[in-house]
């Protein structure tokens, strides 16, 4: 059941009129949600029952003029109005609207006494986009191109912001405290100052939490939990090179320079840096002195921050990069789920939510990737699992409380997250999706929020994982 909400349509400061409509649900349940191709079937509008009337549940929400399809999600199912105008296509049964320019003014075809046609058949996409466009190697080129110039004339300075501070760490501090400062800050990445060198000396990240908690977990490890509460940053970075050595078969001495970065280099070379030596950042370092004593932390830079300088450059001029306007579909870009049949394919990893954090960490490390979708029985997107996520063990020692094989994504999940939150429901910017018909420029404006290193690509309505983009790939494609 359906209506205008208000005899008058409001434009909003752009010119775009919106008409308030009413959308009702009035077959009762304990919570009621409404989904349509007006949130691109991505966000839940949370409907209230009525005063007086428990089991009828409405919300108002602003539509533009035109065709619109909804759906109402009670307790968890999929449901729609039977007794409201519906049509079968490729989303299932979903209800439909019509609003014209003029609230007051329905079509006839679209009444509400008009019932149902449950055999009418619709291709639901052609609502959702439209078709995708062409696009020539020319400008594809051209637009690669004048990115290039962009970020090859200008320089790590644009990405330091007005105000802020940047964490460094001793190397001799104990890694359990050290993990503590990660998680009590919200960061997962530190560099590392070496005060007998006077320099700084290479970073602490997520990805060596990961490893410790590995060796804590394997009973032929040489590292105990009494040994960590003492095991200096130092102590345990040589004895990642030995890992390392054993892991690659090499025995010969192996150690990795730090990665950084000066203030005058251009944005290309930052990000270069970033993608070659697979890092999520690089320290910005200032020295006065020839021979780099003395240096300054100025910043870490990271492909986020490059990525917002792009989108804030080209802002006003969209225009001037073709590409911008592809579907993400059309693109090389991402990985994707293998289409059944298709040769070479490589899966993506995803979990479910009952996986131990022991897996969770050993795929991580395996698969080399940062982050892992975590998904219900129909491979539906529930929450994400990253690298970074792993500071929210050192919380209250969960990491020597609980066995990680015993401890499962969503219990770990929960440490990290407000315990108002609801499980399932995405809060924040903890999960970024998008739909494969989503143009590239809107994927890459919530890639360059803070925080945010890929976007999962999902199925409309079902939310069923198709493919995930990380900023190193929308970085390799424009920099290829």
């Amino acid at each position: 059941m359906f209506g205008p909400g208000g005899s008058d349509s409001q434009p909003n400061n752009s010119g775009t009129v919106f008409v308030p409509t009413r959308f009702v649900w009035p077959y009762g349940g304990r919570r009621v949600l409404l989904s349509g191709s007006f949130t691109r079937w991505l966000d839940h509008i949370p409907m209230s029952p009525m005063e007086g009337s428990p089991t009828i549940f409405q919300v108002i929400y602003n539509l533009t003029p035109g065709y619109h399809q909804y759906k109402f999600f009670v307790d968890g199912e999929w449901r729609h109005d039977e007794h409201q105008p519906f049509v079968s296509g490729n989303y299932g049964v979903v209800n439909t609207i019509f609003l014209a320019r003029e609230p007051d003014i329905i079509p006839a075809f679209f009444n509400p006494e008009t019932p149902g046609r449950s055999n009418m058949e619709v291709d639901n996409d052609a609502f959702l986009s439209e078709a995708i466009p062409r696009i020539s190697q020319a400008d594809v080129d051209l637009s690669r191109n004048r990115i290039s110039v962009f970020l090859s004339t200008h320089t790590a300075y644009d990405l330091l912001p007005e105000s802020g501070k940047v964490i460094a760490l001793d190397i001799n501090l104990p890694v359990k405290q050290a993990f503590h400062i990660l998680y009590e800050q919200g960061i997962s990445v530190a560099p590392l100052w070496d005060f007998c060198k006077g320099q700084f000396v290479g970073v602490l990240s997520a990805l060596d939490f990961i490893l410790i908690l590995r060796e804590l977990g394997n009973h032929g490890s040489n590292l105990t939990e009494e040994e960590l509460e003492t095991h200096t940053i130092s102590a345990w970075k040589q004895g990642k090179v030995y890992l390392n050595r054993q892991i690659d078969g090499n025995l010969s001495s192996y150690s990795r320079q730090l990665v950084h970065a000066g203030p005058q280099d251009s944005l290309k070379d930052v990000a270069s840096k970033l993608l070659q030596n697979k890092v999520s950042t690089v320290p910005v370092i200032h020295s006065s002195s020839q021979d780099g004593s003395h240096p300054q932390l100025l910043h870490l830079a990271s492909l986020s921050g490059i990525l917002k300088c792009v989108c804030r450059h080209f802002r006003h001029s969209s225009s001037s990069l073709p590409i911008l306007q592809q579907p993400i579909c059309s693109i090389p870009l991402g990985t994707w789920v293998p289409q059944i049949g298709e040769p070479n394919g490589k899966p993506i990893a995803m979990l479910r939510p009952n996986a131990s954090i022991s897996a969770a960490l050993s795929l991580l490390v395996q698969a080399e990737v940062s982050s892992i979708p975590i998904v219900d029985d129909n491979d539906s997107l529930l929450d994400i699992y990253c690298r970074s996520d792993i500071t929210a063990l050192a919380k209250d020692r969960a990491y020597a409380q609980i066995p990680l094989d015993n401890l499962n994504i969503h219990q770990a999940l929960q440490l990290g997250q407000d315990a108002s939150s609801p499980y399932g429901f995405f809060n924040g910017q903890r999960c970024q999706m998008c739909l494969r018909s989503d143009p590239l420029h809107k994927v890459m404006e919530r890639l360059a929020t803070p925080g945010v290193r890929r976007v999962v690509i999902v199925e409309a309505g079902s939310k069923r994982v198709e493919g995930i983009i990380s900023l190193s790939d929308v970085f390799s494609f424009l920099l290829s």
